[in-house]
C-alpha cells in the first residue's frame, strides 16, 4: 500500500522519526544500539547478558525506552547512557543521493523527532547525506527524557518549532507513536516493517508479521521510505499550484 500525493498537497512541515525510518530497518544499524544498551545495563547493574536483556525489553515495553526505566529505577545519568549506547559504527548505512534529493524536493521544512540523541541523529543524517535538508532535531533530551508516545513532548516540539499541525505530516515506523500527532491534526504515515524493533510488543527475539490494520490514527501506510518519497516529491512538483 502506498500513499498518493493528493493528501499531502497541503503539507509544509515534514517530521520524520530517525531509527528504522530514515534508513531501512534491514541494515540492522539499530541492532548495534540494542547490543550496547544490553551491555550498559549489564555493567551498570552487575547482571549477566540474559538478565540484562530481559530487563532492557521490560523497560522498553513499560516506559517507552530502556533509558527511562534505568532513570526511574536506578537513577542512571542519561547523558552517560546516551553517550555509550550511541557510540556505534554508522558505516552500515549506505549514503542515498536519491533519498536526499527527494527530501530536498519536498516543500517546506523538514524536522527529525527521535527517542535518540541529537549526536546520534546527526551521525546518521550525515552518513545518509541528508543533513543539509533538515532544519531541526527534537531529541530525547529536548523531550525531558519522556519518550514517544507520551503526548506532552509532541506538544512541546510543535511549540518550539512553531509547527502548524494541520499542515504537518509525521512519518514513523512504530504506529503507536503516531497516536499523538494524529490527535493534533497531523497527517500520519506509518512505515510498515517486519523488524523486531518496529514491534516492541513482541516477546524477546520474536519478529511479528506487520499488521495491515494498525488503527485509525494511521492515515497512510508505506513499505519503503525512499521509493515513496521519490514518487511523492515528483508528484508534488508536477502538481498544479494551489
Amino acid at each position: 500500500m502506498t500513499a498518493p500525493a493528493a493528501p499531502f498537497a497541503h503539507v509544509q512541515e515534514w517530521i520524520f522519526d530517525l531509527d528504522n525510518t530514515l534508513y531501512p530497518a534491514a541494515c540492522n544499524l539499530f541492532a548495534q544500539v540494542d547490543v550496547r544498551i544490553t551491555d550498559f545495563i549489564a555493567t551498570e547493574l552487575g547482571l549477566d547478558a540474559v538478565a540484562a536483556k530481559q530487563l532492557q525489553k521490560d523497560y522498553y515495553r513499560r516506559f517507552g525506552t530502556s533509558l527511562r526505566g534505568m532513570m526511574l529505577d536506578h537513577g542512571t545519568d542519561p547523558q552517560r547512557f546516551l553517550h555509550y549506547v550511541h557510540d556505534i559504527d554508522v558505516t552500515a548505512l549506505t549514503p542515498s543521493p536519491a533519498l536526499a534529493d527527494a527530501i530536498g524536493a519536498l516543500p517546506g521544512r523538514k524536522l527529525i523527532y527521535t527517542n535518540g540523541s541529537v549526536r546520534h541523529a546527526e551521525n546518521v543524517m550525515e552518513r545518509l547525506g541528508v543533513a543539509q535538508h533538515f532544519t531541526g532535531i527534537f531529541d530525547i533530551v529536548a523531550a525531558d527524557y519522556r519518550p514517544k508516545p507520551d503526548p506532552q513532548p509532541y506538544a512541546e516540539m510543535v511549540a518550539r518549532f512553531g509547527i502548524d499541525s494541520r499542515r504537518a505530516a509525521f512519518v514513523e515506523d512504530l504506529h503507536r507513536n503516531l497516536v499523538p500527532p494524529a490527535a493534533m491534526g497531523m497527517t500520519t504515515v506509518w512505515l510498515r516493517a517486519d523488524s523486531a524493533f518496529s514491534h516492541p510488543e513482541n516477546k524477546i527475539g520474536e519478529v511479528a508479521a506487520p499488521t495491515d490494520h494498525p488503527g485509525e490514527h494511521v492515515h497512510h501506510i508505506i513499505d519503503d521510505l525512499e521509493t515513496w518519497l521519490v514518487a511523492l516529491a515528483t508528484d508534488l512538483s508536477s502538481a498544479p499550484a494551489r
